[in-house]
């Protein structure tokens, strides 16, 4: 059985927790896309890990745990994260790395950011790890598959200089800086095929034959919904599906094997990087919130900053959950709201003097402004608490109001940042 953890939000909604918590009953976890720009945070018998490149199976010994070829593969900091994994006492993973899977250069990361730069105040809020120049020039067929680093040196010269040439022109022409080191490049691929060749493998092959034995494979999605190229907030999104539909591209597996898709949204809300952000708070209340928030606050687990926080937004989760065609919905970080008297949950938007409810195109969110509906809090601690009906009355009512908006079933509550802070429900949705 094949099943997708995928973000229903803007990322950084405890995706990377449910996999973890998952992996005990799997036998393959394989990241389908995206790269280094999004740091999965588990809490685990190890301590405490952000993880940029690889899955979040790599705590279970008895797990394959797959890069797969819809990635953006920065190989320097998989190496990185591999070794400080290793380092602080974790068994070494069992990793396979598709042969098709192309990787992140050097000069990615540099025209990442100098475009920033160049943008100033209009950009993106990238986390400049070189995501969009990867995938521009992926799609402009210039980019290097894995593979290609097993040719002869004289072909890989030859492309290193075919691609150097367009990339210096921008160098030379727009930014006003030197170009790039070609001799360079070429000894990063000489080093880089030596240390990652024990990884490669036909990774779709592996898993189609993992299906075939009735294998449970975990697609882990990166970022969530509102940061999808097409069905995100445009231009304000990543450069790679975050949708469980593209598992299938970015893994190889035929569409019709994911047979559960687990979307994964926050109690609260929160974002990094540009883009209008409806339910949003500010000052003192966003302090709090963020403060409150996540294992140690809202900061972002690749650069550290500061995230955006609002309130629960049922329009944008809604209409999150849905494009990611969920079966069920995991619920995270709710004992993180236990502070608050009253929990506003935005239920509408006010958009031209109208209420409306479903998820409008991007330039129209700057004309929206939130309609709340306030919930009484329940002003306690609820870690440790496994069973649903255990839960304070009002944190119940909290989890099934919105399950009420979103019209999927809840049948996960994340109420702590370990593993086993995990409460199973049956939701009468299901039913």
């Amino acid at each position: 059985m094949v099943k997708a953890v995928v973000g229903a939000n803007w990322g950084d909604e405890g995706k990377g927790k449910v996999v973890d918590t998952l992996a005990e009953n799997a036998d393959v976890v394989i990241r389908f896309q995206g790269g280094s720009n999004a740091g999965h945070t588990i809490v685990n018998k190890y301590g405490k890990f952000a993880l940029h490149t690889l899955p979040s199976g790599v705590f279970h010994e008895n797990i394959m745990n797959i890069c797969g070829n819809g990635m953006a593969f920065d190989i320097d900091k998989f190496l990185a994260e591999l070794k400080s994994l290793t380092d602080q006492g974790v068994p070494k993973p069992q990793i396979m790395i598709s042969d098709r899977v192309q990787v992140l250069m050097p000069y990615h990361k540099l025209f990442d950011g100098l475009e920033e730069a160049r943008l100033a105040g209009k950009a993106f809020g990238s986390t400049k790890s070189g995501i969009a120049p990867f995938y521009s020039d992926k799609y402009a067929k210039i980019g290097w598959q894995i593979n290609e680093f097993y040719q002869d040196d004289d072909v890989i010269r030859e492309k290193i200089d075919r691609v150097c040439d367009i990339k210096d022109c921008m160098l030379i022409n727009l930014y006003k800086e030197k170009p790039l080191d070609r001799e360079a490049l070429f000894n990063d691929i000489i080093r880089w095929r030596e240390e990652i060749k024990p990884y490669l493998g036909n990774v779709a092959l592996y898993l189609q034959d993992a299906i075939k034995e009735n294998k449970t494979v975990l697609l882990e999605g990166q970022l969530g919904t509102m940061k999808d190229p097409d069905f995100g907030i445009y231009p304000m999104v990543t450069s790679s599906s975050p949708l469980a539909a593209y598992g299938a591209i970015g893994a190889g597996i035929p569409p019709y094997e994911i047979k559960q898709i687990i979307a994964v949204s926050k109690a609260y809300s929160s974002a990094v990087g540009g883009g209008d952000f409806v339910s949003e708070v500010f000052g003192d209340e966003a302090v709090t919130l963020r403060n409150h928030g996540g294992d140690g606050g809202e900061y972002g687990a690749t650069t550290g900053r500061p995230r955006r926080v609002g309130w629960y937004d049922c329009v944008a989760s809604k209409y999150g959950v849905r494009m990611q065609g969920a079966t069920d919905v995991a619920f995270t970080v709710v004992d993180d709201l236990g502070y608050l008297d009253e929990i506003p949950v935005c239920v509408a938007y006010e958009y031209e003097g109208k209420q409306i409810t479903e998820f409008p195109v991007y330039h129209e969110l700057a004309k929206c402004k939130p309609v709340y509906e306030v919930l009484p809090g329940w002003k306690c601690d609820i870690r440790g608490i496994r069973k649903f009906e255990e839960l304070p009355e009002n944190c119940r009512k909290y989890i099934e109001f919105v399950e009420k908006h979103l019209g999927y079933p809840i049948t996960m509550v994340s109420n702590g940042p370990a593993r086993e802070d995990i409460i199973y429900r049956e939701s009468p949705l299901k039913k």
